[in-house]
């Protein structure tokens, strides 16, 4: 790789973030608005994905629970990637498909949030703890890339990023957390 192609990469992530907002900043802002509803009515928010997708359902927790810019009080999120005890034991159990799935029926409430974070929208463990988690009555949000996958038409929310590069996803869905968290923070905290 040489510099040419490291702008050439961040070029294609701003490019592709900018087409992402032009067109859905509005659907954006009303998610945002409906966890911060959840939040504010004493609910919770549950997250979850694998791999990268695992690591920014964790940071999305984190900024809800601890701050994003404002100091205010905490608000109920929980990762559901992160008790490795839990997830080897129902993996064990029960098999991978079902780690997801497990938590949001033993933690879930109607009414709470369910995000799941799949960039095909495919993974079959984040897909079934989202139909269990709608069959709840949990409001549900999945975060996607190439067109939703079998999320399409299946949640409450669908975020989905126009891109079939699985890097470039991710970097969406990053500004995406941040963004639903000012929105959130806004609309709890003022």
């Amino acid at each position: 790789m040489d510099e040419a192609a490291v702008r050439a990469a961040a070029d294609d992530s701003a490019d592709l973030q900018r087409r992402y907002f032009a067109a859905n900043a509005g659907h954006v802002l009303t998610v945002g608005r409906r966890i911060a509803d959840v939040l504010r009515s004493g609910g919770k928010v549950l997250t979850f994905g694998n791999g990268g997708s695992a690591a920014d359902a964790q940071h999305f927790a984190a900024e809800l629970v601890g701050r994003y810019l404002k100091d205010r009080p905490a608000w109920c999120a929980i990762a559901l990637t992160t008790d490795t005890s839990i997830l080897t034991s129902v993996a064990n159990d029960f098999g991978y498909d079902a780690v997801f799935r497990r938590q949001v029926e033993a933690l879930g409430r109607r009414g709470d949030v369910a995000v799941g974070i799949s960039t095909s929208g495919r993974s079959p463990n984040v897909v079934t703890a989202l139909a269990r988690a709608r069959e709840m009555g949990l409001i549900t949000i999945g975060m996607t890339g190439r067109g939703g996958g079998a999320l399409a038409g299946q949640v409450d929310y669908l975020i989905d990023v126009a891109s079939p590069a699985t890097p470039r996803i991710q970097e969406v869905h990053g500004l995406v957390i941040h963004v639903l968290c000012a929105i959130v923070e806004e609309a709890i905290a003022g």
